[in-house]
């Protein structure tokens, strides 16, 4: 097995609260048909899937069933997490213990966070962003049982407060688009700008102020666009072809990194989860690289060069965070003749409200809590533990 090739796929799995909040239950949807609504038509034909993918021959026989989560680097939403914690517990077990796995393989696992709600963090206040990175890290925690090292933006939308407050928070990495790259540079170097100056076989380190550094792995987006766009998936053995192609001739250590919606497979694509597991599977058999997960990678190679990000830049929109609030232009295509001016008029509204009303609640909140905020921040607990003891312990603190 080589020794300085490394290989990382990473899934972002999520779906938002589709839970009537009258009746804490998600509702018939005619839409996801057959199926009762979109959380279980996408957990049978992706997650539940992929924790059981079939490994087959030239004749279709089945050689082995594989969880492909002890493989994957992935984040799983909170959301998401807690709707199968209900209403899907094998699959939510499944994932839980993969990440145990891969620990053990690695020593460290394949799971990362993922602020809570996937609100879109350059366009939230400093305390919202707080809570956001609090939140989504209290329920990994609770989940995995240990601690994150990294954390999925949602939408890898980014600016620099977000990742000031990444590092605040103890997250050590994130992982971006290749386009997010502002700049790079090695010590003592000068910066060279834009993406074209991107290695995304190496990890970066971001200077984010008060000594702080956070580790930025920008993944290669030619090959994810493959994977998730152009039909890459229809065959593992190419999958893996395409991957380990990914990797130049330096002796030194790469990591060929990709990542996509955990949706791509399976669901998106039908039976990706199986041309996942071939491609793993071929990968480790292999012997030219070695499949890994980001923070085992930053371990043994911590980064040396620097980068900087594109403020207000996404995965997902051309024109960075507009998409969140301005007629930008990005649609899904199906009717040419809408347009997205009511985007703007909306975030407006959403922003007003909110500036609005934090000092309400930091007034009101203020008669009756020690910190308003802190209050706040500790909710999650809450969230994640209804019980009366929870709900006391929570009122006493």
């Amino acid at each position: 097995m080589s020794h300085d090739r490394f290989v990382a796929i990473h899934g972002h799995f999520y779906q938002p609260p589709r839970e009537s909040p009258w009746l804490e239950r998600i509702e018939v949807q005619d839409s996801a048909a057959p199926y009762h609504d979109w959380n279980a038509r996408v957990t049978a034909e992706c997650y539940a899937p992929n924790t059981a993918a079939r490994c087959v021959d030239a004749q279709d026989r089945i050689l082995d069933i594989v969880n492909n989560f002890a493989a994957l680097a992935f984040d799983v939403g909170p959301t998401l997490m807690a709707w199968l914690e209900r209403e899907r517990p094998a699959v939510y077990a499944a994932i839980v213990e993969a990440d145990r796995t891969s620990r053990a393989a690695r020593g460290h696992g394949n799971a990362i966070a993922q602020a809570y709600g996937h609100a879109i963090l350059p366009l939230c206040s400093r305390r919202d962003k707080v809570t956001q990175v609090r939140w989504g890290l209290a329920d990994f925690q609770h989940r995995f049982g240990r601690e994150a090292e990294g954390m999925w933006l949602p939408e890898t939308a980014v600016d620099r407060e977000t990742l000031e407050v990444l590092a605040e928070e103890g997250v050590r990495f994130t992982l971006l688009a290749p386009d997010q790259a502002a700049g790079v540079r090695e010590p003592g170097d000068d910066w060279r700008a834009g993406a074209a100056a991107l290695d995304p076989r190496r990890a970066y380190r971001c200077e984010v102020g008060q000594g702080r550094t956070l580790a930025l792995l920008f993944y290669d987006g030619a090959i994810s666009h493959s994977i998730a766009f152009e039909g890459l998936l229809s065959s593992g053995e190419a999958t893996a072809a395409r991957l380990l192609a990914g990797f130049d001739s330096r002796p030194c250590a790469q990591l060929v990194q990709v990542a996509t919606d955990g949706e791509t497979f399976g669901h998106h694509h039908r039976f990706g989860e199986m041309a996942l597991a071939a491609a793993c599977a071929r990968i480790e058999a292999g012997g030219a690289a070695t499949l890994t997960n980001h923070a085992a990678f930053l371990a043994a190679h911590p980064p040396t060069a620097e980068a900087r990000v594109v403020e207000d830049s996404s995965w997902s929109c051309a024109h960075g965070v507009e998409r969140w609030r301005s007629d930008c232009g990005c649609q899904a295509g199906r009717h040419p003749g809408w347009a997205q001016r009511w985007r703007g008029p909306l975030r407006e509204a959403l922003d007003w409200l909110r500036d609005a009303v934090d000092p309400l609640y930091e007034a009101r909140g203020g008669a009756l809590l020690k910190d308003p905020w802190a209050a706040r921040d500790a909710y999650v607990d809450v969230l994640l533990d209804r019980t009366p003891a929870s709900v006391e312990t929570f009122l006493e603190r």
